[in-house]
């Protein structure tokens, strides 16, 4: 099968801001860039920011709306975190374990940008976990 790549647009206030968080913090590359739009590169996958005019707002928790990438190697995930560490890149949800002890043990940690999108980073303990593990239905946390 050829590579597939995701691709998923947002809503930003700034591009100035979106490139602070997202460039220098995250470490996404500049794809094409306009006044009212930027296409970055978050580990090869397309991530459009588009400036609204309308009033971002943030969200009560993580649910329902949040977007992120899932790890295959743990290392990977350890690097991010450390990244968006030294930066000091807002933290919405603290580095935890969930699930310990069942097939769906994942590390996970969310981000919150300038703008209130919530970003979550995972890496699971068993790769059959990503899209398996049908038998246990906890997705996530208790709301």
């Amino acid at each position: 099968m050829n590579q597939v790549l995701f691709h998923l647009a947002f809503p930003v206030a700034n591009i100035a801001q979106t490139k602070e968080f997202y460039v220098d913090g995250l470490g996404c590359e500049v794809g094409r860039e306009a006044a009212d739009s930027l296409i970055l590169n978050l580990y090869g996958h397309q991530i459009v920011a588009h400036v609204t005019k309308e009033l971002l707002t943030p969200q009560k928790g993580i649910y329902p709306r949040h977007f992120g990438l899932i790890f295959t190697q743990e290392a990977d995930w350890e690097s991010l975190l450390a990244r968006a560490q030294q930066k000091q890149l807002r933290f919405h949800q603290q580095p935890k374990q969930r699930f310990v002890g069942m097939p769906t043990e994942h590390r996970t940690f969310f981000l919150e940008d300038p703008f209130y999108n919530f970003l979550e980073f995972k890496y699971y303990c068993q790769y059959s976990a990503i899209f398996g593990e049908a038998e246990f239905a906890q997705v996530g946390d208790a709301v």
